[in-house]
């Protein structure tokens, strides 16, 4: 909900902060005193444009920040991967309202700060605005985002957003909780168009995409012929290089060997002892001494070199003989070449060449445009599609049965907010079968047709009803959504919802109005004291001539809380224009009558 919102230097409003109650707060004042301001603040922090001409007479810029408190599930929602990808909100998070704001503040690099989320907008005098969201600098946009989740503006300009044909989708799913059929669609549908994205690929091929084809085809069949194994050529090298040395080798490893150990090699024995030969004797010769302690240790050592010199003979020992035949060099650096060649268009190394290999075969199956791939993937398609529109029809059944009973719903509240003969339909047709009949939403037509008053003719919602009506009938809307579904943790705000109502009928929409507060926040900027008086608290805006010191500034507007008596007289004052005894009277039985018929949580600040 909208915990506060502060103002600096817009229009008329030098500096102002609102705390709405949790339940239903109206603003009231006079004509003329700037009660619009407040809504050009709301859909300033909302994303809206910036007019400089906005910024108040003398100041440099313009400042608005909404703060918004989140409940527990919305901040947790963000971390509990508990999603859906479909719903009657986000689409991209499944979630929906203030779970769905804070996972798209997420997105932005911002989460909520002990439960809360600041929203600011900055237009300076010269036109430029900067827009602020948790102390980040961020587009415009993402605000509009984050704040059409939290807050929904039912005025004259905010109306006509009912009239997309996505909106009134949107609503009615809300309204039947179809969010399981939905999902289960979106799926389908999902699927769908991934399969007729992948045909249209196939069948669109021109020449360059055959020849590409035709190229990966070649190329996988002349590696998998050569049937390269990952560092093959390198060992291959290595052994090239054995046989290319193979004389220095054999002469290195011989003479090594006949020093070390004679017995090894083929060689004259007049050519002396071996390193072996030597270090036994000396071994034999310290054991002669017959005195213990360092000469029993030296010899221990002696017989360890004598160990891992045996191995070294050992391992030079398996060298010899083992350098290979011209003939099998020839073999060798055929095979690096055939390898080479790999490696040099697909490389750079011999796992890069099969890498590319596996990668290319994957590009070939959608490359892949003959008469027969087309045709098995056309079969496929239509099991999909067939799985598709059984969703579909799924979806649309719990549609129509909640289109009839909104519409049924709808028109009994229309009665009671001084609309009698007015109805509401909400119309769910198919579309014809006769082209394809399925988009991301289902395959439903969905309008919302207002008759005004009776015998009108049945119209289009938001061209059929003037600004007040509409906010009206918004206000039915909103109450059959919220009696349907539950509380939402939304903000909505009505402007001009009191055209044209007066008398009982005043009373009723300030009854109604109290009755969505309930379950969700409730701003109204009404000039009825019947609307007011079910508030849980009243903000009075009023307009104040400039001081003489400082009249370059202009009138100037306040916002102040009032309660008690100061509520009284305030009431008392959009009754009757006056403060009389009587009005006073008036006010009091007024302001007890709303609370004692309907008994609202915190309906302490309403009069006390």
């Amino acid at each position: 909900m909208l915990e506060e919102l502060d103002i600096r230097n817009l229009g008329p409003i030098r500096e102002a902060t609102i705390a709405p109650a949790a339940g239903m707060t109206a603003i009231t004042g006079e004509t003329g005193a700037g009660k619009s301001m407040l809504l050009s603040a709301i859909r300033l922090v909302s994303g809206g444009a910036a007019e400089s001409s906005r910024v108040s007479a003398g100041a440099d810029e313009a400042w608005a920040q909404a703060i918004f408190a989140l409940s527990d599930d919305a901040v947790a929602s963000e971390h509990s991967g508990d999603t859906n990808d479909a719903g009657s909100g986000d689409a991209d998070s499944g979630f929906t309202g203030a779970a769905a704001a804070v996972a798209k503040a997420h997105d932005a690099g911002v989460d909520p700060e002990d439960g809360e989320l600041f929203l600011s907008r900055t237009v300076r005098a010269s036109g430029r605005s900067r827009a602020v969201l948790g102390g980040k600098s961020v587009p415009r946009s993402v605000l509009g985002a984050i704040a059409g989740e939290l807050v929904i503006i039912h005025g004259q300009t905010d109306q006509l957003k009912i009239a997309a044909a996505a909106r009134q989708r949107e609503f009615l799913d809300r309204v039947a909780g179809d969010e399981a059929e939905l999902a289960a669609y979106r799926k389908a549908w999902d699927a769908l168009a991934a399969m007729d994205e992948r045909l249209e690929r196939l069948r669109s091929q021109e020449s360059s995409a055959r020849q590409q084809a035709d190229y990966l085809r070649e190329s996988i069949d002349r590696i998998n012929r050569t049937d390269p194994q990952p560092g093959e050529d390198e060992e291959l090298k290595a052994r090239r290089e054995r046989i290319e040395n193979a004389a220095d080798i054999a002469q290195g490893v011989g003479s090594a060997l006949g020093a070390l150990d004679a017995s090894q090699v083929d060689v004259d024995a007049a050519d002396g002892a071996s390193a072996v030969e030597l270090i036994n004797h000396a071994v034999t010769s310290l054991r002669a001494i017959r005195v213990g302690g360092t000469f029993a240790e030296q010899a221990d050592r002696l017989e360890s070199i004598n160990a891992d010199l045996g191995d070294v003979v050992f391992a030079l020992s398996q060298e010899l003989g083992d350098e290979g035949s011209v003939e099998d060099l020839d073999q060798i650096n055929g095979r690096i070449h055939e390898l080479g060649d790999l490696t040099r268009r697909w490389g750079p190394t011999l796992a890069d060449v099969l890498a590319w290999r596996d990668k290319a075969a994957f590009d070939l199956e959608d490359l892949d445009a003959s008469p027969e791939k087309v045709a098995e993937l056309e079969s496929e398609r239509q099991t999909l599609y067939d799985a598709a529109l059984a969703a579909a029809d799924v979806l649309s059944a719990a549609r129509v049965a909640a289109a009839a009973d909104l519409g049924a719903r709808v028109t009994e509240e229309l009665g009671s907010l001084a609309m009698l003969g007015a109805s509401l339909e909400v119309r769910v047709t198919p579309r014809d079968k006769a082209d394809d009949p399925l988009g991301p939403y289902g395959r439903d037509d969905i309008a919302f047709l207002f008759t005004p008053f009776e015998g009108s003719p049945q119209l289009p919602m938001g061209k059929s009803a003037s600004g007040g009506e509409l906010s009206r009938l918004m206000l039915a809307l909103e109450l059959v959504a919220a009696d349907t579904r539950g509380g939402a943790d939304q903000t909505f705000i009505f402007d001009e919802v009191d055209a044209g109502v007066g008398g009982k009928a005043a009373v009723e929409l300030g009854k109604r109005l109290a009755r969505l507060a309930r379950s969700a926040q409730v701003i109204v900027v009404t000039h009825l004291a019947q609307v007011a008086s079910w508030a849980d608290a009243q903000f009075v805006v009023t307009k104040e001539p400039p001081d003489a010191d400082d009249d370059d500034l202009g009138v100037v507007t306040t916002i102040a809380e009032v309660n008690g008596e100061t509520r009284v007289h305030e009431i008392a004052r959009m009754l009757s224009g006056s403060e009389s005894e009587a009005s006073l009277d008036h006010a009091r039985e007024l302001l007890s009558d709303s609370r004692l018929t309907l008994p609202l949580a915190g309906a302490g600040a309403a009069g006390d």
